[in-house]
């Protein structure tokens, strides 16, 4: 059963939408109607981390070992997609509860333009 929070394998479109790369995502919010998901990219490039603004996940981090990630990895907040649950397969982990409320309130203080 899919869930907020869940990390999951998906093809993720580039920005140009000239492809998709198979990639982990963070499951943010279902659609109230559709099967559609909010998900957000993550990367193992940490050195690309927006600071004050991505999530890092570190190995040390108590949630690390339930996430399935494989090295320290990225939240990117910055990389939003809206996709089909059909595309979201191969669900590897999830986040904490605590964790996903914070990028939650994160992600809606940058879209309503609180600083």
């Amino acid at each position: 059963m899919k869930q907020p929070g869940q990390i999951v394998l998906t093809p993720f479109p580039y920005t140009d939408l000239s492809g998709a790369k198979l990639r982990p995502v963070l499951m943010l919010r279902q659609s109230p109607r559709f099967d559609d998901w909010l998900v957000c990219m993550v990367s193992s490039r940490v050195e690309q981390a927006e600071a004050g603004f991505d999530d890092v996940l570190r190995r040390h981090d108590p949630d690390f070992a339930n996430s399935g990630l494989k090295a320290p990895s990225v939240l990117r907040l910055s990389r939003l997609a809206v996709l089909d649950g059909s595309l979201l397969v191969g669900s590897i982990g999830a986040i904490a509860d605590e964790r996903l409320a914070c990028v939650r309130q994160r992600l809606a203080q940058w879209i309503i333009g609180v600083d």
